[in-house]
């Protein structure tokens, strides 16, 4: 069996490389005599860190013969199938998909958040997966767009990959990094940059503030998505009174040691939030896109977010929301913890439907 995996992958983007790494896992484990085969901006780094095949993901001929060797293709994880970013990417990606069918191969949408998607970019998913044979989506939300779009496709609502991550048998020191038992109560943030970024900075600064003079936290950004994340987090940094660290921290593991050993994560990126989910952290979310709020949706998480996008960041609206996370921390984390089972046992669904497939 040669499974060919499709997604932004090797753009050194935690959450995508978390997602890769669990993929890549579980094949291995269900499917130990495989090729796998990934499409890659880095393909020489992505072979050597996780052992498989990759293609340069930018190369249209090598592209064509990557599918012609695939017995099975996979577009995902992560949200591929949308026009928010850019029509360009939304053809990218439901080309590889139009492409591995029109080859006659096995192809699944998997383990995807779909949308948002305008007019243009619905009649292009109709279009490009016409023929697809299985799918599974991670959020309702997805499930509810992209199940009307592919009549004939059997589609199921999983979650997440990264809900399936393991930590490794040996304990992760961050004293080095400055996370070790000094920082404690930790409160970990994760961001991007998002529409409104003005106000976003305000009322992430706000919360961070009080956080350290209210209740006595130790406030840490730690970026996912490199420079760029590096850079928000700074301005953030800069807009505050008290005096939060900027941390970098190296591959999946040690990020989610850190994220397991705090008592809060404010969370733009998704899969900091789904990482937080996973070890039971309460969290507060910012949903810059409609798959954080889908996420904490399927969570049932009583907590509104931190801030939206688009809407005022009241001072002391955010501050309201500091408290009560705060004082609501044990109960906010054994919701998530009975929640994380759940969707773990979604997130495996997506491996049994692929099973599945690959028997045909």
């Amino acid at each position: 069996m040669r499974f060919l995996l499709s997604g932004y992958y090797g753009f050194d983007n935690l959450g995508d490389d978390a997602l890769l790494q669990i993929i890549v896992g579980q094949l291995k484990t269900r499917f130990p005599l495989a090729t796998i085969d990934v499409l890659s901006a880095k393909p020489d780094a992505t072979a050597h860190e996780l052992g498989v095949l990759a293609t340069p993901r930018w190369d249209q001929g090598e592209i064509r013969e990557a599918v012609a060797a695939a017995d099975v293709v996979l577009s995902g994880g992560g949200g591929l199938l949308q026009n928010a970013t850019s029509l360009k990417s939304l053809l990218y990606y439901a080309g590889i998909v139009r492409t591995a069918i029109r080859s006659g191969k096995r192809t699944m949408v998997f383990a995807q958040s779909v949308g948002p998607l305008d007019f243009w970019g619905k009649q292009t998913v109709r279009e490009f997966c016409r023929g697809l044979q299985a799918a599974t989506v991670r959020d309702k939300r997805s499930y509810e767009l992209f199940a009307p779009l592919v009549p004939g496709t059997p589609v199921e609502r999983t979650a997440d990959p990264v809900f399936l991550y393991e930590p490794p048998e040996t304990a992760i020191d961050l004293t080095a990094a400055g996370l070790g038992p000094e920082s404690d109560p930790l409160v970990l943030v994760c961001v991007r940059k998002t529409a409104h970024q003005a106000d976003g900075v305000a009322a992430i600064a706000a919360a961070v503030d009080r956080l350290a003079e209210r209740h006595g936290a130790r406030v840490a950004f730690l970026p996912f998505g490199g420079v760029p994340d590096a850079d928000t987090s700074t301005e953030i940094i800069r807009k505050c009174r008290s005096k939060p660290m900027l941390v970098s921290l190296d591959g999946l593991d040690a990020v989610a040691a850190a994220i397991a050993r705090a008592k809060l994560v404010i969370g733009v990126r998704l899969h900091a939030l789904i990482l937080a989910a996973r070890f039971g952290i309460p969290f507060l979310a910012i949903p810059y896109d409609p798959k954080v709020a889908g996420l904490t949706e399927d969570l049932a998480y009583p907590l509104p977010p931190l801030w939206t996008p688009g809407e005022r960041a009241a001072t002391g609206r955010i501050e309201a929301a500091v408290d009560a996370v705060w004082e609501r921390r044990d109960e906010l984390a054994a919701h998530l913890r009975e929640q994380a089972t759940m969707q773990q046992a979604l997130a495996a669904r997506s491996f049994e439907v692929l099973a599945t497939l690959a028997r045909r």
